[in-house]
């Protein structure tokens, strides 16, 4: 049993690590913190927390050592403070983007900053268990990945390692939850009910870390990638029209998918020739820790189309995280993650 302590536990995704470590059977949660809401108790923000742990939330000030933090802060906190966590902690598991890159000049290009501690950078793994298990399992520091490069590196690792993909366009439909649970002009109801809204149509964050994972050529990555905003809160579903050379037939993609997600206990093949489920939908995994991924071949057009869903703030974010947690301590991957996800929702 590890006692950890989640840093910045009042945000979605702080809220979902804590739902999974009060489940979990090697964990003891230490502390919550929240700045605004030290001294409250934990369903004062999660209300579906209540009945089931009495922590209330603490000032940062006042962490006290542990065996693993999770850092759930805002985007460029961690950066600066990391030196300091790491001396209250044996372990860490950041979610921010504050360690995801592993230039810093990419933080330049990409977050518009100069990264205080480029020396922390190459301590850091990036943290996709079905990517970077054998490093994560060896390693006391993990950066989880942006929910949408999650989605789309699931979605086509398979091509483009194998150097099947000529050039991608994906495309993902985010829920509303991906914005985090401060509020903003985008945010606000009547701007955001039933929106469909596309707001990175070029440029976004993201992209840094599918180059990176993909190890695509930044001067011409061949990667085009676009961001929409839609009327649901939880979800993202990753639509990839993959180019080809040459022509491939569905049976050997399959095998292709088979041959790298076939032993992996949270990434789900989808077929179905008939139903209304034939491919992902990220409805069908909420609250789940499984990324499904399924695919249509144009033959003709020498194009495969990789369609890939996660809940976000699992797959995406807390639950990965609970996913790197397992791997990194040597339990079984599947430890606290058991929930299959809810169907109707």
């Amino acid at each position: 049993m590890i006692r950890a302590s989640i840093v910045g536990a009042s945000g979605y995704a702080g809220g979902e690590l804590l739902r999974l470590l009060l489940g979990h059977p090697h964990v003891e949660v230490a502390e919550i913190t929240s700045e605004k809401n030290a001294g409250m108790y934990a369903h004062f923000v999660h209300p579906n927390l209540r009945g089931h742990t009495d922590l209330r939330f603490t000032r940062l000030a006042s962490v006290e050592p542990c065996d693993l933090l999770f850092l759930a802060l805002p985007h460029g906190e961690t950066m600066a403070g990391i030196g300091a966590w790491s001396q209250r902690a044996d372990r860490i598991i950041d979610l921010s983007a504050d360690f995801r890159l592993r230039a810093a000049g990419d933080y330049e290009t990409w977050y518009g900053c100069t990264h205080p501690s480029p020396d922390w950078l190459s301590e850091f793994v990036y943290g996709l268990p079905e990517l970077h298990r054998g490093a994560l399992s060896s390693t006391s520091y993990a950066s989880g990945p942006g929910c949408n490069a999650a989605v789309s590196l699931l979605a086509l690792h398979p091509l483009v390692r194998r150097g099947l993909v000529r050039e991608a366009v994906a495309d993902v439909k985010v829920g509303s939850s991906e914005g985090g649970n401060k509020a903003t002009p985008a945010s606000h109801h009547p701007e955001r009910a039933g929106v469909m809204r596309t707001f990175a149509p070029t440029g976004h964050r993201h992209v840094a870390e599918l180059i990176q994972e993909l190890g695509l050529d930044p001067a011409g990555p061949g990667l085009h990638f676009t961001v929409t905003s839609i009327g649901t809160v939880r979800g993202a579903l990753a639509t990839c029209h993959c180019l080809l050379d040459d022509e491939i037939d569905e049976r050997d993609v399959w095998s292709l998918y088979r041959e790298d997600y076939g032993d992996e206990p949270f990434v789900r093949l989808v077929r179905a020739k008939r139903g209304i489920h034939r491919y992902p939908e990220p409805k069908l995994l909420s609250g789940s820790n499984h990324c499904d991924i399924g695919f249509a071949v144009d033959a003709v057009g020498r194009r495969v189309v990789v369609v890939a869903a996660i809940d976000n703030l699992m797959k995406g974010a807390g639950g990965n995280a609970v996913q790197t947690m397992n791997v990194m301590y040597g339990w079984p991957e599947t430890a606290g993650l058991e929930f299959p996800g809810l169907h109707p929702v």
